[in-house]
């Protein structure tokens, strides 16, 4: 894959919130390139239900996009001050358009900025929880996220006479303030889709994705998700406004998306699962058969689904259930589907088959590419790379890698050789992740930042989400009085027990091939299990 360098502009982020997969993640990407890239102070960007301070974002925004060659937005950040305050702010339509309108400004001082955005439609989870909803969720929930659904199944095909009896019952108990307050957000929320699709057809924003943050298929996120793809389709913007599951992972595809375009590339790429029946799951969390979800994350980051390996940039190996999803922190007893409707073995086989012919990465002149690496000094030189590179997206489980994976991996000798691997939360989160690591790997090689951040996911997605997390939260936490959703803080007892944790995970399992990783800081950054804070360095 021909690439040019060198051309050092700058790219500004503006993340989803603070958490580190969207704070840290494509900022560490885009650091393995040499674009410039930069993103607000993290004591800017809010704390959960803490909004951001979104006139002080949209002023360094303004400031550094001065300058930029591109720019990729959370308009959630922008516009409510976050993931968790999109759905808990008491803004008006009014407000919403003057702060979208700033965005025209950015277009005014640098017509030349490339601006990519992502904004969420408002989710409705089908569970009574205020940890990131209102209070009144942890009482009303279930009906809410009911009434929705059954009320949109009514309109699609009608209700049993047990569903009417449901519906009865939850509009005779739902508090009618409840109700308002909530449907009134959900409407201004709409109302922000609705601008942000003016702005693509308007040619401010240049490319939009709408995550999927729920995939329910009747409800009110459901009637919401059509009416966008509606105004889609009569905006004729199908190919400059995409929408299909995910949310995390977004700012990650962005940037490679940004990468790609800078330099011209379409990375071609060539897909192989580990099961037969993989690309026809519907993943946990999700509303579409997988290889559907997977077509949109590769063109979304800015790459073209192949049909040979002959002809692919990027070889992505996809570890894939064999007949449906389970969690990870189940796989000590997985199904029997794992074992008889997979073949993980030739899928780890098939990576050291392809990495071998590269004779250790480097290919004979018929293949050879010019990417670049950084050495010691920090400097970036061309070097040549194999093609095509491999990478592997670790989906057989939903929250947390396969070990088995992992134990196979290491077996093989490849831990380190891999141009991307991610295996975290739900399918489209890895997809997102590993896509984009995969795509700035074809450009830049494998350098200090990328070993790091291979490491990273190594650490995080199978040691924590797929070991630690599980082990501390089934009673650790509780025995020191804790509950997984309410921890001693972000750098308290808890975060040195999850460190502990992770450094033996590190001794027996990544410590190979002449590599061995180094936790720099681990701390809990929501104050709750579900996610770490990391930074890990690859020597």
């Amino acid at each position: 894959m021909n690439s040019s360098h060198g051309k050092n502009g700058k790219i500004v982020i503006l993340p989803l919130d603070e958490r580190p997969c969207n704070y840290n993640f494509p900022y560490k990407l885009g650091k393995s390139t040499d674009y410039k890239v930069v993103r607000p102070p993290l004591e800017w960007m809010g704390c959960k239900k803490q909004p951001a301070d979104t006139a002080r974002l949209w002023t360094w925004t303004e400031l550094e996009c001065l300058r930029a060659q591109g720019a990729v937005l959370s308009l959630d950040t922008l516009l409510y001050g976050g993931i968790v305050p999109s759905r808990l702010h008491e803004l008006d339509q009014a407000e919403i358009a003057r702060r979208m309108d700033q965005l025209r400004h950015l277009k005014e001082q640098n017509p030349n900025l490339i601006i990519y955005a992502f904004q969420l439609i408002m989710r409705c989870p089908q569970y009574s929880s205020s940890d990131e909803e209102p209070d009144y969720y942890a009482d009303w929930g279930r009906e809410i996220f009911r009434k929705g659904y059954l009320e949109h199944l009514d309109e699609e095909q009608g209700l049993d006479p047990a569903e009417q009896e449901e519906l009865r019952d939850i509009n005779a108990r739902l508090p009618q303030e409840v109700l308002i307050d909530y449907l009134g957000r959900r409407a201004v929320n709409r109302e922000a889709n609705r601008l942000a699709l003016q702005y693509v057809e308007e040619g401010i924003i240049d490319f939009l994705i709408f995550p999927q943050d729920d995939s329910a298929p009747y409800g009110y996120t459901a009637r919401d998700q059509r009416l966008v793809r509606e105004a889609i389709r009569e905006k004729h913007l199908g190919l400059r406004a995409y929408m299909y599951p995910g949310a995390d992972e977004v700012g990650c595809t962005l940037m490679a998306r940004m990468v790609n375009h800078f330099q011209a590339a379409v990375p071609s790429v060539y897909l192989r699962f580990g099961s037969i029946e993989g690309p026809h799951i519907i993943q946990a969390y999700e509303d579409r058969r997988l290889y559907e979800t997977l077509k949109y994350q590769i063109i979304a980051a800015g790459g073209m689904v192949v049909s040979s390996q002959s002809e692919a940039d990027l070889v992505l190996l996809l570890n894939t259930p064999g007949e449906k999803m389970g969690e990870a922190v189940n796989q000590g007893n997985p199904s029997a589907g794992y074992d008889t409707e997979r073949t993980l073995v030739e899928l780890v086989e098939y990576a050291g088959y392809l990495l071998d012919r590269s004779s250790s990465d480097i290919l004979t002149a018929e293949h050879t590419d010019t990417v670049v690496q950084e050495e010691a000094d920090g400097n970036i030189v061309p070097v040549q790379t194999s093609r095509p590179a491999v990478a592997i997206a670790d989906i057989a489980y939903a929250n947390g890698g396969d070990l088995e994976l992992l134990s196979l991996l290491r077996q093989r000798g490849i831990l380190y050789r891999l141009a991307g691997y991610a295996g975290w939360n739900t399918s489209s989160n890895t997809l997102g992740t590993v896509i984009a690591q995969s795509m700035i790997y074809l450009h830049y090689g494998r350098t200090r930042e990328h070993l790091n951040f291979l490491a990273l996911r190594y650490v995080e997605d199978l040691g924590y989400d797929s070991i630690v997390r599980k082990a501390l939260s089934s009673g650790p936490i509780q025995e020191l009085g804790l509950d997984k959703f309410l921890l001693d803080g972000p750098r308290g007892q808890v975060s040195q027990m999850v460190r502990e944790g992770l450094e033996q995970f590190i001794r027996d399992h990544l410590e190979q091939e002449g590599h061995s990783v180094r936790i720099l800081d681990c701390y809990m950054p929501w104050n709750r299990m579900f996610e770490v804070g990391l930074n890990v360095h690859a020597d």
